[in-house]
């Protein structure tokens, strides 16, 4: 049971490590823009050397409001400035509804899975000091669940940003593909869903054990 338990344990903490570094970093989707390379995470995009948020970019091109770097570099440099046009037309084509919605249930789904992973971790640890006053609410089976609950939330939120940019952005981009953070997404996925097996195994383990002992 202990190691099941031991397994489930280290499972969901590179599952949740994962989690953190894929909703934090900036490499889901890497794209060429009129000769230029650019890549975007859930919270920022950046084109060349320079990044901006993700709200900044919504309905306006990149570089206006505060800070006016983009500006700056369009004014003296015309492949930006053709770089600077092509943007603004591909983020007005996408409708600023539609993208906030986007991004807001990626990262909504993403800050949920994080969050009941680190609940799990939290309830396998104390699954190790099970006393028996507490044998009605089996600390093993509430960690297996919200591991799984983890799993559930992490996978739609793949699922959304995986259909968004194959039948929407993909399209706006000629040469383009997933990059690491959102491998390391579904490497998540995996971790945590086993993290849920290993503390089921461990679960039932624990009811064969107490149903087999005389009372």
């Amino acid at each position: 049971m202990y190691s099941f338990m031991g397994g489930g344990l280290f499972c969901a903490w590179v599952g949740t490590i994962l989690l953190v570094v894929a909703t934090a970093t900036d490499h889901w989707m890497q794209y060429r823009l009129s000769g230029s390379f650019g890549h975007q995470g859930l919270w920022r995009y950046c084109l060349g050397s320079k990044c901006y948020a993700q709200t900044e970019s919504i309905g306006e091109p990149p570089g206006q409001g505060p800070g006016r770097a983009w500006v700056k570099s369009r004014a003296s440099l015309g492949a930006q400035g053709h770089l600077y046009s092509r943007w603004r037309t591909l983020r007005l084509k996408e409708g600023k509804g539609a993208v906030q919605a986007y991004w807001n249930a990626t990262r909504a789904f993403m800050i949920l899975s994080a969050l009941c992973a680190t609940s799990g971790i939290i309830i396998g640890i104390m699954a190790f000091a099970q006393q028996p006053t507490f044998s009605r609410i089996s600390r093993p089976f509430s960690a297996g669940i919200v591991f799984f609950a983890s799993t559930l939330f992490v996978l739609l939120a793949l699922g959304i940003y995986t259909g968004v940019t194959v039948s929407f952005l993909g399209r706006r981009f000629g040469d383009w593909r997933f990059s690491w953070s959102y491998i390391l997404g579904w490497v998540a996925v995996l971790m945590t869903f086993f993290a849920g097996i290993f503390y089921m195994c461990a679960y039932r383990m624990h009811e064969c054990r107490r149903l087999s002992t005389p009372h």
